[in-house]
């Protein structure tokens, strides 16, 4: 037979509560079942039904179970207010219901976690007077799972009266009381949780807040934090490395404006990597630092100076007209272009006429003069050959221009010789037999000529 204290039990709720009953009909479970299940299963505490009750296997004495524990899922995180539990009676055994009762806890979780209770939230833990079976204690704190405990260890001393061998555990009612409605508080449940509470949630009485959400402080949490700290409970310090001496997000961290000169990533605590450097480290260097060493990460400068060929803080303009370390050495004047390699300083584009040599700072004719050597006799037979060889053309050509004259002149006598013979007919003589010739005598008076005529 049930007590009255049940019966009162039920009334007190229906008539003095006005908070939302949290537990009703939810989902309930327990650290071990006995045989006739159905009897005694967990959801019996949640069903508002005072006639039913869960009940466990026995734990301490010979038992092999040395703790029990039952819970109730919430459905979500709740502002809670307080916790009833209706713990079973028998007629004319009531101590011994109160001594299997005593020494119990009871924790608020947001895991439902009960191999590890440390990471829940203590909410009550009895003892050491024993507790009446119609049990009511307030419990201001918020949560997804309300957690019954109790323990009865082998070689702990407990009271006199606390019940330690074959102790059951039977719930006929535990009842949560609170706002349905996490982000509310108050006794009609109707007043708004500061914005800034954690999980949104806030003291069910008075409003303040449990916890802040990361970035902000103070009873209600409406205070950011100050500057150079953010985070959960603002206990986090910016890196100190956003651009412009800016501070960071009291939120996040971040660097809202991005990084200093030689930092990255999204808190700007990364340092830049080798070959990178400037804000947020998105420049990368020349590559033309002495050595091959890195640039400076802050400034990019080759702080040990350039490759030969290189020249400005930087290390990335060439040289022009000039080559090695720091382009202090001018090109060779006989370079055509004035031009030449700005590591070694060799001509690029070959050399005035009269000079040679990588450079082109040596003068053939110099050379020639001052160096005796295999190569100088080369070079003056070399000259003599090429002297003889100009003689010769000369020559050759002189005897061309001669031979070509005259055979002009020949042609020309002869075309002229052609021309006269134009005018005469040729001649042909005739043999006859009459003699135009008469013989003559010479008579020892006459005159030895006569008068001869043409005809």
């Amino acid at each position: 037979m049930l007590p009255k204290t049940g019966f009162v039990f039920v009334t007190g709720i229906a008539i003095t509560l006005t908070y939302d009953d949290l537990s009703f009909q939810k989902n309930a479970t327990q650290s071990t079942e006995a045989w006739y299940y159905d009897l005694y299963k967990a959801d019996n505490a949640v069903d508002r039904n005072i006639t039913t009750c869960m009940r466990t296997e026995p734990i301490g004495g010979a038992s092999p179970d040395k703790t029990v524990w039952w819970k109730v899922d919430l459905g979500g995180v709740h502002n809670i207010y307080s916790v009833n539990i209706l713990f079973r009676s028998y007629d004319e055994y009531e101590s011994r219901q109160r001594g299997r009762f005593a020494g119990f806890s009871l924790y608020i979780s947001n895991s439902g976690d009960t191999s590890n209770l440390d990471n829940s939230s203590l909410c009550y833990k009895d003892g050491p007077q024993l507790p009446p079976l119609n049990f009511t204690t307030n419990c201001i704190k918020s949560g997804r799972y309300v957690i019954f405990y109790n323990e009865r260890l082998d070689n702990v001393g407990y009271p006199a009266s606390f019940v330690t061998l074959n102790v059951y555990t039977e719930l006929c009612e535990v009842q949560v009381n609170g706002c349905v409605r996490s982000d509310v508080y108050g006794s009609n449940c109707n007043e708004s949780c500061p914005t800034n509470c954690k999980y949104n949630t806030c003291d069910i009485e008075n409003g303040t807040c449990v916890s802040c959400e990361a970035g902000w402080r103070g009873r209600t949490c409406n205070t950011k934090c100050s500057d150079g700290l953010y985070g959960v409970n603002c206990t986090q310090q910016c890196s100190g490395h956003c651009r412009d001496n800016t501070v960071c997000d009291h939120v996040t961290g971040r660097c809202d404006m991005g990084c200093a000169t030689g930092w990255s990533g999204s808190l700007c605590n990364k340092i830049c990597e080798d070959w990178t450097f400037g804000n947020d480290c998105i420049n990368n260097c020349s590559g033309n630092c002495l050595d091959d060493s890195p640039c400076n990460k802050q400034t990019g400068y080759c702080e040990g100076g350039c490759k030969p060929g290189y020249t400005n803080a930087l290390c990335n303009k060439r040289c022009v007209q000039s080559f090695g370390e720091g382009c202090r050495y001018p090109c060779s004047k006989h370079c055509l272009n004035k031009t030449c390699n700005e590591s070694n300083g060799n001509c690029l584009y070959g050399c005035e006429m009269g000079f040679y040599g990588d450079k082109c700072d040596k003068d053939i004719c110099s050379h020639l003069k001052t160096e005796q050597n295999p190569m100088s006799s080369v070079w003056i037979y070399i000259g003599a050959v090429c002297f003889g060889i100009n003689i010769l053309v000369v020559i050759i050509f002189i005897v061309c221009l001669w031979g070509l004259y005259t055979n002009r002149l020949s042609i020309s006598i002869k075309t002229r010789s052609c021309a006269k013979s134009e005018h005469y007919a040729e001649a042909v003589v005739t043999p006859d037999d009459n003699s135009h010739y008469q013989e003559l005598s010479v008579s020892g008076g006459g005159n030895p000529y006569l008068n001869t005529t043409f005809n």
